[in-house]
């Protein structure tokens, strides 16, 4: 497989099989994923990977905490999306169309709240994913290294795409971020950023059959002197 191969035929995964992911593949892969870009070399990123009883108590914590409201605001300063607003309404446009597209091939009509919630907690059962990796920051860290775990963070999928993995990037982990802070035993200045469902995917559920839109390419690139 090519990097290109790689990058094209990635998607969020949202159903995975039973399949297990063993240690060594996993830390094979991590290793591997080191060499993703990184300003002044600080790799400012690290990673708790969670299976089986680890995994399950995470499951479990959050089927209490958010039992209530599984799409609630996220607590702290670092929220998952920005006041959309005040930005120019492109953005919240492309978000809105990503959505819908999922619901709709998973059959879950706009008015059905109650359905579109309980399909939304399968977030936090890692969408049946063997693995769950959460990407751990220093909260002191700037701008420049979360885009530096951005980068890590798609290193990782293309990774797993070459080892016919699936992956879902998992910003709602951040609405447990105090909980899993006291979980993990984070020190003061650490905290979770997001994190990362990693199995085989299952083929078989039409929802791993969205392939999101992307804008075309004059909406984002200006080409200049060529």
């Amino acid at each position: 497989m090519t990097v290109t191969e790689a990058v094209r035929q990635r998607i969020s995964t949202r159903a995975f099989l039973d399949d297990p992911i063993p240690q060594d593949a996993l830390a094979d892969l991590l290793q591997t994923a080191q060499r993703s870009p990184s300003g002044g070399n600080l790799q400012p990123w690290k990673v708790i990977a969670v299976t089986g009883a680890a995994k399950d108590e995470i499951i479990v914590m959050a089927q209490r905490v958010l039992a209530a409201d599984p799409m609630g605001p996220v607590p702290g300063d670092r929220p998952v999306y920005p006041d959309l607003t005040v930005i120019d309404q492109v953005y919240n446009e492309r978000r809105k169309r990503v959505g819908e597209m999922m619901y709709e091939k998973i059959g879950i009509p706009k008015e059905d709240r109650a359905g579109r919630m309980m399909w939304f907690a399968n977030n936090y059962r890692f969408f049946g994913a063997s693995v769950g990796l959460f990407m751990i920051i220093d909260r002191r860290m700037g701008h420049g290294q979360w885009a530096h775990m951005g980068m890590y963070m798609q290193t990782i999928a293309l990774l797993a795409e070459e080892r016919g993995w699936g992956t879902c990037m998992q910003e709602c982990w951040a609405r447990l971020r105090v909980e899993l802070h006291a979980h993990f035993g984070l020190d003061e200045n650490h905290m979770v950023y997001a994190g990362i469902a990693i199995g085989v995917p299952d083929p078989n559920n039409p929802v791993n059959d969205i392939y999101a839109d992307r804008a075309p390419q004059h909406e984002v690139v200006e080409f200049r002197g060529f």
